[in-house]
């Protein structure tokens, strides 16, 4: 049983860029009560095809999840991988090409009703964890770069500097290689824990410890206008789309108990 209820919102804004290319949302399962899936994606190139592909994937394979009378982590990351490689499939076989070739990011994290979260990313956008105003966790180059290190026989100065090149980029939908997907898992959930899924136009403008001081102190709604009017100032002009989902955990409210004394009657 869940010992917290959850505050979770989202929030976008275009920075400085003509469009917004980010996608972000929040689902739940119709055949999988108490479970929720947040969702954030990064069009990198052909507009946001990519980004519009990864959301519409991930809510109809959602759609259809049913759970168990026990949550399997491994059935989850399963679905989560199934997300990334129906969607890496359908923008390889997008008959655009050259610049507009549609590619995208990926975050994608499942809460469950048994407290735990599991998540899966392809790409630069990032998953936060908190620990009230402490940051525990989040996903970056390490795996990439060690997987480099490892398939490509690359030295670590080499899979560092090469990461970003057309033939290595690690998005949903570049036609020179699979995605490579980090999965991960946390359980034990409690009040305080917290996650922030973002992408580079947010997290690029803040050291981690900001990030957990305001995602701590305020409420999602609070906490994303805050952060998104700190990264404008720190852009200075010159800010991508600024993207995000927050999800908090916290203690569900104390209930008043209301005694009412009524004087007795005395029994004859």
């Amino acid at each position: 049983m869940s010992t917290y209820k959850i505050e979770a919102g989202t929030a976008q804004h275009i920075g400085s860029r003509p469009q917004q290319n980010d996608r972000v949302a929040l689902f739940t399962a119709p055949k999988a009560p108490g479970y929720v899936l947040a969702v954030l994606a990064d069009g990198i190139s052909g507009g946001a095809t990519g980004s519009e592909q990864v959301l519409h994937t991930a809510k109809t394979l959602f759609d259809e999840y049913r759970a168990s009378e026990t949550v399997s982590l491994p059935r989850l990351e399963e679905l989560l991988r199934e997300i990334a490689h129906d969607v890496h499939q359908i923008l390889v076989m997008d008959p655009r090409t050259g610049a507009s070739e549609p590619q995208s990011s990926m975050v994608l994290m499942v809460l469950t009703p048994d407290r735990q979260a599991a998540w899966a990313v392809v790409g630069d956008s990032r998953l936060y964890r908190f620990d009230h105003k402490e940051c525990v966790g989040r996903s970056g180059d390490a795996e990439y770069v060690a997987h480099l290190m490892e398939t490509e026989k690359l030295p670590e100065e080499s899979a560092r500097k090469h990461r970003q090149a057309k033939l290595l980029n690690n998005v949903l939908g570049n036609k020179h290689r699979e995605p490579f997907v980090v999965f991960g898992v946390q359980e034990n959930l409690k009040a305080g824990d917290a996650f922030l899924l973002c992408s580079d136009g947010l997290w690029s403008y803040f050291a981690d410890v900001e990030l957990a001081s305001v995602i701590a102190k305020k409420s999602p709604r609070e906490a994303a206008e805050m952060l998104i009017n700190k990264a404008r100032e720190r852009a200075q002009g010159k800010g991508d789309n600024c993207s995000m989902a927050i999800i908090k955990l916290v203690a569900p409210p104390k209930e008043e108990v209301n005694y009412t004394v009524q004087k007795m009657r005395k029994a004859i």
